[in-house]
């Protein structure tokens, strides 16, 4: 069972440690990268992915300051978990997470135009693209 978690001294340490495959590298920056920017930007939240009781993956989600709307900042499994499915009911997870705030009805998120994985996991959770690239990432988003 995946489940969602907060960050804390327990478990800080092993999430910076979890690592994409080598290929993904250039897609996905440093959970350490990630939750720094979450202190800088306390609108943030970082979670840690567990199956059971294994952390396998991080997500970082926002209301962006810019358009006030829900984006999903973050999604990443570590290499050794990968191609399990837990990328995807994390997502599903997050989004029912997200949904439970009934004043927005839009999720975003952006990825590099290369990362084909990425693009099949988004479109199979029913997001499309909105026709916007930002700093060379292409947006796609979730209405419900």
């Amino acid at each position: 069972m995946i489940v969602l978690k907060e960050i804390d001294r327990n478990n800080f340490f092993d999430v910076i440690k979890l690592k994409v495959a080598e290929e993904q590298s250039e897609f996905v920056a440093t959970n350490l990268f990630s939750l720094a920017q979450a202190k800088a930007f306390p609108e943030c939240v970082c979670l840690a992915i567990y199956h059971d009781e294994v952390l396998v993956g991080f997500t970082m989600y926002c209301i962006d300051d810019d358009d006030h709307e829900y984006w999903i900042y973050r999604l990443m499994i570590d290499a050794k978990y990968q191609s399990k499915g837990y990328g995807k009911v994390a997502m599903e997870k997050l989004i029912e997470r997200i949904k439970e705030d009934i004043q927005h009805r839009v999720i975003y998120i952006s990825f590099e135009p290369e990362n084909a994985w990425a693009k099949q996991l988004y479109e199979k959770l029913g997001f499309v693209e909105d026709g916007r690239v930002i700093d060379g990432e292409v947006v796609y988003k979730l209405e419900y």
